[in-house]
C-alpha cells in the first residue's frame, strides 16, 4: 500500500460507532483500570528512575507471552511468567544503578530475541502475532477483564500497604535506610508490582505501548507539579484519559491498532505540560529579575 492510496476512513470512520461503542464497554473498563494501576506505577517508576526497567521487563514478557502462544498454552500466563523473571532479576541483581542498567541492558536483547524467535516458529493467525506488539484492547473478553481486574487490584493493594516507605526510600534511601525503612526489601517488592502491571498491559496494549501508560503520566504531571498528593492524581488522569481517549478513537477505525492513538493523546498531554512547567519557569526567573 502507498502513501497516495491510504484512505482517510482508514484513521477515521464513524458510521458505525454507536454500535461498536456498545459491544467495547469491556475494552473501556479495561483501559481505564490500565490507567489507573499504569499512573500510580509510573510515579513510583520516574521517582526511582526506572523507564529503562519497565522496557526491560516488556521484552521479558513480549518473549513470555510469546512462548506459551507458540507452545498452545495461555498467553497471559506466560506474559506474567517473563514480566516476573525479569523483575526479580532486576529487583534482585540490580541493587544500584549501574549494575541495574547493565543487568536490563543483556536481558532485553536476550527476550526481544527469544520473543522474535517464538513467532517466527508460530504458524498460526497473524493478528495474535502483531496483538502481542501493539495490543488487542478492543477485543478484552470477560476472562481477559477479570485478569485484569483482579491482577490490578493485588497491585494497587501492594501499592497501598508499601506507598509511604517507598516514597521516602525513592526520594532519600541513605537517609530512610537509617530511619529503618527496609530499603533492600522494597527493592524487589517494587520490581515484583510492576512485573504484574507490565505483564497484563502488555496483554491489553502491546509491548511497544507499555512505556505510554507506565511512563509518560509521571513524567507529563511531573513537569507541571512537585506535590507528593497531586502528582499521583495528576498521572491517573493523564493515564486514563490517554487509555480511554486512545480507546474511543481506535473504534473509529476498523484498520488500525490503539497504538498510533494512545500514543498521540500521551505525547500531546506530556508536551502541553512541558510548556506548562517552561512558563512557569521563565515567570519565575522573570519575576526574581524584576525584584533585584
Amino acid at each position: 500500500m502507498t502513501v497516495a492510496s491510504v484512505s482517510w476512513n482508514q484513521i477515521v470512520d464513524f458510521s458505525d460507532y454507536g454500535a461498536l461503542l456498545s459491544l467495547s464497554w469491556k475494552a473501556l473498563v479495561a483501559g481505564a483500570v490500565l490507567g489507573v494501576l499504569g499512573g500510580l506505577v509510573s510515579v513510583f517508576v520516574m521517582m526511582r528512575d526506572l523507564p529503562f526497567a519497565v522496557h526491560g521487563v516488556s521484552e521479558l514478557s513480549f518473549a513470555g507471552a510469546a512462548g506459551f502462544l507458540l507452545a498452545g498454552a495461555n498467553v497471559v500466563a506466560g506474559s506474567l511468567t517473563g514480566s516476573l523473571v525479569a523483575a526479580l532479576l532486576i529487583g534482585s541483581l540490580g541493587a544500584r544503578a549501574r549494575d541495574r542498567n547493565s543487568v536490563i541492558g543483556v536481558l532485553m536483547p536476550f527476550g526481544l530475541g527469544l520473543g522474535v524467535l517464538f513467532l517466527s516458529l508460530y504458524s498460526g493467525r497473524t493478528a495474535n502475532k502483531f496483538g502481542l506488539l501493539v495490543g488487542q484492547i478492543a477485543a478484552v473478553n470477560s476472562a481477559h477483564l477479570a485478569a485484569v481486574v483482579i491482577t490490578s487490584a493485588v497491585v494497587l493493594a501492594g501499592l497501598a500497604v508499601v506507598w509511604r516507605p517507598l516514597t521516602f526510600a525513592s526520594t532519600d534511601p541513605e537517609l530512610a535506610s537509617a530511619r529503618g525503612v527496609p530499603v533492600r526489601l522494597l527493592s524487589p517488592l517494587f520490581m515484583l508490582l510492576l512485573g504484574l502491571t507490565v505483564a497484563i498491559s502488555v496483554q491489553a496494549v502491546g509491548a511497544l505501548l507499555v512505556l505510554t501508560i507506565l511512563v509518560t503520566p509521571a513524567a507529563a504531571a511531573m513537569r507541571v507539579s512537585s506535590s507528593p498528593v497531586l502528582v499521583p492524581v495528576l498521572a491517573v488522569v493523564f493515564a486514563v484519559v490517554s487509555m480511554v481517549g486512545g480507546i474511543l478513537l481506535e473504534l473509529g477505525s476498523a484498520s488500525l491498532p490503539i497504538t498510533p492513538y494512545v500514543t498521540t493523546i500521551s505525547f500531546a498531554i506530556y508536551a502541553a505540560c512541558r510548556g506548562i512547567g517552561r512558563l512557569r519557569e521563565y515567570r519565575s526567573s522573570s519575576t526574581r529579575l524584576s525584584t533585584t
